[in-house]
């Protein structure tokens, strides 16, 4: 499941981008992408605690590798989510 709500995310976060791009609305498309971000994290922890319930350590143990991996995509997918804002903040200034 977190899969799925990864690859939506990511979806999402490229139709930011794009909206953004293209002179549009982009702030829904910005809301769900930091959300479903969320939720995959959500699933992502879900499944880590069926493993640690069912005691399958083996699988817990592959955690940590994960860890970073979330914490990277996590950063990155607010950073593009951002972006948008940022820029759009820069060109009222300029």
């Amino acid at each position: 499941m977190w899969i799925i709500l990864g690859v939506i995310a990511i979806v999402a976060t490229f139709i930011n981008l794009y909206l953004y791009k293209a002179g549009k609305d982009y702030k829904l498309a910005m809301a769900m992408g930091l959300s479903f971000t969320a939720l995959a994290l959500c699933a992502e922890y879900s499944l880590v605690s069926e493993w640690a319930k069912k005691e399958d350590w083996s699988a817990v143990s592959e955690v940590p590798n994960f860890s970073r991996a979330l914490w990277f995509l996590t950063i990155v997918s607010i950073l593009l989510n951002m972006t948008p804002i940022v820029l759009e903040r820069k060109k009222k200034t300029s």
